[in-house]
């Protein structure tokens, strides 16, 4: 899977670049702030999530992992697709997002077009606890889940790009990707984590035969 790209930026907008490599012109949505650090012509890197639905595969590119790890997290919320998670790192920092969610206060997520007062609360809710404010140590509750900053966030996209490709349901495969990398992480402690194919016989291990499929 794609879990970042390098190359030349070819064109870039406040919500699309386009990143050349090795000839291969790579469309990317990215949020105004990315945006703005990126020239036409200069050696770009984004860290990216590749969606990948029956009708549509999409990437999405971000500045740092910091960023990736959130727009994971905002996508395993209900009622939270790509567009809005990314819509999310456009209105803010990922330390405002954070600061945001310890606090309770989910007035910046309502203003976010595509988010609802609803989905804004449950945003709040479902990620309490699993983000650590700006500058709080890490605790035993948020050292191995997906936190911000998400170390494995790369590994993780593209293992649930990898179940999602293979008919799995998309919030199912984050899931079970969160899940695989994380014991693999618990496993490897500081050295590197199994490869890509490997990870993907553990995950499928774990869904079983009939997985999660429809």
């Amino acid at each position: 899977m794609i879990a970042s790209i390098q190359g030349t930026v070819a064109a870039v907008s406040g919500s699309r670049a386009v990143v050349d490599v090795h000839g291969v012109g790579y469309a990317v949505a990215i949020t105004p702030r990315v945006a703005a650090t990126l020239r036409v012509g200069e050696t770009a890197r984004l860290h990216t999530a590749l969606i990948v639905r029956e009708d549509d595969m999409s990437l999405y590119g971000f500045a740092d992992e910091l960023e990736l790890g959130l727009f994971d997290l905002l996508r395993s919320v209900s009622g939270v697709g790509p567009k809005s998670a990314l819509g999310v790192l456009g209105a803010m920092t990922p330390d405002e997002a954070a600061r945001a969610i310890a606090d309770g206060d989910d007035a910046p997520f309502r203003k976010v077009s595509g988010i609802g007062p609803k989905t804004a609360k449950l945003i709040v809710v479902s990620l309490s606890g699993r983000i650590a404010p700006p500058g709080a140590p890490a605790t035993a509750d948020t050292a191995n889940t997906p936190t911000l900053p998400a170390g494995d966030a790369a590994t993780r996209t593209g293992l649930a790009a990898a179940l999602t490709g293979l008919g799995w349901p998309e919030r199912t495969a984050v899931a079970t990707a969160t899940s695989v990398v994380e014991a693999a992480r618990a496993d490897a402690g500081d050295g590197e984590l199994p490869g890509l194919p490997a990870l993907l016989r553990l995950a499928l291990a774990e869904l079983g035969p009939a997985g999660g499929r429809p």
